[in-house]
């Protein structure tokens, strides 16, 4: 028997590459095997359960779906169309639009979803908030079409309205989210993507990326698949809903077929906090005097904010942030909606189209802002900012507040109570602003603090509109 001498490197060599082959030929099958089985069980259990059915684009593989969207015929004449506007060579052309592809196309995991994704939303949520589910057309929530391609319309409170209207939808649906550029960093872009949310650049001037994801929307759309969209276009930084930017709904409608096979109906979202995790940074949005705030000090005020709230934990001084609620409101279904007008959006002139969809979006935000919660933080809020800077005593604070939620209930707004108990829901709401120091207590007289102006018209904006 002879030895064969190796220098050390090549050893390490050989030894990485003997570890890559058993790590790609056997580790890597038998995760995605064992990934798969997971995704099977998982589907079995909850697929009779959902009201709105999982189309086949939702489980099909990420390479198939960014093949189809590459050799799709419009995505080819947007490729025709910028090489000769551009002059630039056809294949680097095709190569962005492939890039663009690559970055909007989900990679949709139901296991990651309802297990993971589903348990975690629902331990923030919860450990956050009181969460509550308001109200929910029930009868016309289950008189939706098994096939039609539902989209979840939804006002844009907080960057939390993800995590709360995925945990309280995750019975009925699995929702498709179009998401900011703000998640692509590693490794959240991983999990999100894995959630099924595609990502969308908001502000995008680039005429090949709007027709690749123009061309997504509108392939979600006729396969089926469950959307959320937040027509808002970005968070009020105000409280108050803000005009709707249609561009996602747009390409949604504009290859609609009132005749066709698959309907498309929209179901209006109303979200509303007594807490708002983001509140002060918004406002600090309205300030053309502030200076940008760059990425380290925002780390740093999310760390200090996440540290000072632990600490009021461990010395049994911390509270949840009040009442986090959501209502679903009643389903618009697009198909009678053009057949009441007796119109085809495929063709009717740009001007013309471009009317239909103002007055549908019109239409679809004020479903939305119909079914806000009336939440306790925003009822009190309300009363402080009518009376100024006047002290009010604690029994004038509720009588105000009572003949309020009267008006606003009269006016159809939907009012959350918690226990079912008025007195409770005022005090709970005046509570949260003193605690938050925006309405000031002194000797058992309670005013709005000067200094917390903006902040306190923040929340009373939140149900304004009813009392317009």
């Amino acid at each position: 028997m002879h030895s064969v001498s190796l220098p050390l490197w090549l050893l390490l060599l050989l030894g990485l590459f003997a570890a890559w082959t058993a790590i790609e030929h056997i580790v890597l099958p038998a995760l995605r095997w064992a990934m798969r089985r997971r995704v099977e069980a998982v589907l079995q259990d909850l697929g009779p359960r959902l009201q709105v059915e999982l189309p086949p684009l939702k489980l099909a593989r990420r390479e198939v779906l960014i093949e189809r969207l590459r050799h799709d015929e419009r995505v080819h004449e947007a490729v025709d169309d910028e090489a000769r506007r551009s002059g630039e060579a056809i294949r680097r052309v095709q190569a962005r639009a492939e890039g663009y592809a690559r970055e909007i196309v989900p990679s949709f995991n139901a296991y990651l979803y309802f297990r993971v994704g589903y348990w975690l939303a629902r331990a923030i949520a919860r450990s956050l908030y009181r969460v509550r589910l308001g109200f929910a057309d029930e009868k016309g929530l289950a008189g939706i079409e098994p096939k039609a391609a539902v989209v979840f319309v939804i006002n844009h409170r907080s960057n939390f309205d993800y995590v709360l209207v995925a945990f309280l939808a995750a019975e009925r649906a699995a929702l498709s989210y179009a998401v900011g550029e703000w998640a692509r960093v590693w490794p959240l872009e991983m999990l999100i993507r894995s959630m099924g949310a595609y990502f969308v650049r908001r502000d995008s001037g680039d005429p090949l990326y709007r027709a690749v994801l123009q061309r997504y929307v509108q392939m979600a759309t006729e396969a089926g698949l469950t959307q959320a969209v937040f027509p808002e276009g970005g968070l009020s930084v105000d409280g108050r809903v803000r005009r709707p930017k249609l561009g996602l709904i747009d390409y949604m409608v504009r290859g609609f077929d009132p005749e066709g096979p698959r309907d498309v109906v929209f179901i209006p979202v109303g979200i509303n906090y007594d807490r708002v995790l983001e509140d002060r940074t918004l406002l600090r949005k309205q300030d053309p005097a502030a200076a940008p705030v760059g990425f380290l000090r925002a780390f740093a005020t999310a760390l200090g904010f996440a540290l000072e709230q632990a600490a009021l934990r461990v010395r049994g001084r911390w509270f949840r942030f009040g009442y986090a609620c959501v209502n679903f409101g009643t389903p618009l279904s697009l198909r009678q909606h053009f057949r009441a007008t007796g119109i085809d959006p495929r063709r009717l002139p740009q001007g013309e189209r471009h009317a239909q969809l103002e007055s549908l979006g019109a239409l679809l935000i004020n479903s939305v802002k119909a079914i806000i919660p009336v939440l306790p933080v925003a009822v009190v809020a309300q009363v402080f900012r009518a009376q100024g800077d006047r002290p009010l005593e604690a029994l004038k604070v509720k009588a105000e507040a009572s003949a309020l939620a009267d008006r606003l209930a009269l006016r159809g707004a939907l009012i959350y109570l918690p226990r079912g108990d008025q007195d409770y829901a005022i005090e709970v709401g005046l509570r949260m602003l003193v605690l938050r120091r925006i309405v000031l207590e002194v000797g058992g007289l309670f005013s709005a603090n000067p200094a917390e102006t903006k902040i306190l018209e923040y929340y009373a904006n939140s149900i304004a509109h009813f009392l317009a």
